[in-house]
């Protein structure tokens, strides 16, 4: 009796110069449709919008809440890019549980992945412009991470 074919691997989606809502939002549609997915690059994902707005964003989240008792908002951007794919998944119901199981995220691209062919989310890159939009990278280190 032949085996069963086996479950392909997970796909690997490089982060550089996509554009951090817009890659949220199609790599939370796919997990919804069952496909496991492996962000990497995720500190080169970028934000548009002028840097002060950006900037005030980010940092009132961090600030939000108490140390006690939350909400916490993360620090570095893998966590910064969990939780933006997260905020589109209904994450509090089992098929969304489910789904941000299948997600994961790193920074840089760790050893085991090296070998394995990235894809990108064309519809997700972001366009030139006159001033560069600011990367998670740079937003994290504002926010207190050691890069």
């Amino acid at each position: 009796m032949p085996d069963a074919p086996k479950a392909p691997g997970p796909t690997v989606v490089d982060a550089s110069g996509l554009v951090l809502g817009r890659a949220a939002s199609r790599i939370a549609h796919r997990l919804l449709a069952g496909e496991s997915i492996v962000v990497v690059n995720a500190e080169q994902a970028v934000v548009t919008g002028s840097r002060a707005s950006v900037l005030a964003q980010y940092t009132a989240l961090r600030a939000r809440g108490s140390v006690r008792s939350g909400p916490h908002f993360p620090r570095y951007p893998d966590r910064i890019f969990r939780r933006t794919v997260r905020g589109m998944l209904p994450h509090l119901r089992p098929r969304g549980k489910a789904a941000f199981a299948r997600l994961k995220v790193h920074i840089g691209v760790p050893e085991p992945l090296r070998p394995l062919p990235r894809s990108t989310i064309d519809d997700a890159k972001a366009r030139p412009a006159l001033k560069p939009p600011l990367t998670l990278a740079e937003i994290t280190r504002l926010l207190g991470a050691r890069l």
